[in-house]
């Protein structure tokens, strides 16, 4: 059974001046996301982006991106999305919690932490594929899309996947990438612009890291994940850390009011 996986992320991996609400600086938090549909739905994801722009009074874009839409706008986008046959599963980082560890200097290391969290995506996304084919008694293979970034080095990403995968690591992982469901060369890189499923990945990883990032007022935004929440995977019916992936773990992750109700609510949906 093939499915294919578009990955797009949110906010930005720099160690800088984080911003605090007041002023201006990087993002406290970082997130890479994928929308996940089965191959028979893939040639659907057009017309789905085509059906929520189509709402907007700007009729003859085609090119839906999450920081352009309006709250109205992003909230329909979303809320028409939860209707789709499609998953969505975002793995958030917590920039602050790396500032004064001694892997900082390796997190600062272009690229480390967006490999990092992309490991941690493949993981959870190469398992629910297979859990899904073996419903129906197949064998399962995963085709992953990347959203090109200007000085992301896509090879350098094949040749990481290839290591863990070879069992190279010195420290063996709690998880690992299910490689009968990945092949590392089954990748590709496209332009945002062009393909529609990483417009969808744009809008579930966008709206996770609304609500985990505070806006310049400090205050978090979480309707737009709500709005996805029922297209999120789970893993024995539970969301967190899953569909929804905090790093550290939610249980050590430092959290204002906002963000630990987000989380509480993630939690209770089954």
């Amino acid at each position: 059974m093939r499915f294919v996986a578009y990955v797009d992320e949110a906010g930005d991996e720099g160690f800088g001046k984080l911003a605090d609400g007041q002023s201006t600086g990087q993002s406290k938090w970082f997130s890479i996301g994928a929308c996940i549909v089965a191959s028979e739905n893939d040639r659907m994801i057009t017309s789905w982006r085509d059906e929520i722009m189509g709402a907007f009074k700007n009729k003859n874009a085609r090119d839906l991106h999450f920081r352009e839409l309006n709250h109205d706008q992003r909230v329909h986008a979303c809320a028409m999305i939860a209707q789709k046959p499609i998953g969505g599963c975002v793995v958030s980082s917590n920039k602050i919690t790396i500032l004064d560890a001694e892997e900082l200097n390796v997190f600062k290391r272009k690229q480390h932490l967006y490999n990092y969290l992309t490991r941690f995506l493949l993981e959870r996304i190469t398992a629910v594929c297979k859990r899904r084919a073996g419903f129906s008694g197949k064998k399962a293979s995963l085709h992953v899309v990347f959203s090109r970034r200007k000085g992301t080095d896509y090879e350098q990403m094949r040749d990481y996947l290839k290591f863990m995968r070879d069992g190279k690591e010195k420290l063996r992982p709690v998880r690992s990438i299910d490689w009968s469901v990945l092949d590392p060369e089954d990748i590709a890189v496209e332009n945002h612009k062009v393909r529609a499923g990483l417009q969808i990945a744009d809008l579930f990883t966008s709206a996770v890291w609304k609500a985990l990032e505070p806006n310049g007022y400090g205050r978090c935004e979480d309707r737009y994940a709500r709005e996805l929440a029922s297209r999120l995977i789970k893993f024995k019916n539970a969301t967190l850390n899953c569909g929804v992936t905090i790093i550290p773990p939610y249980s050590k992750c430092p959290l204002n009011s906002e963000q630990k109700a987000f989380l509480d609510w993630i939690v209770s949906q089954k």
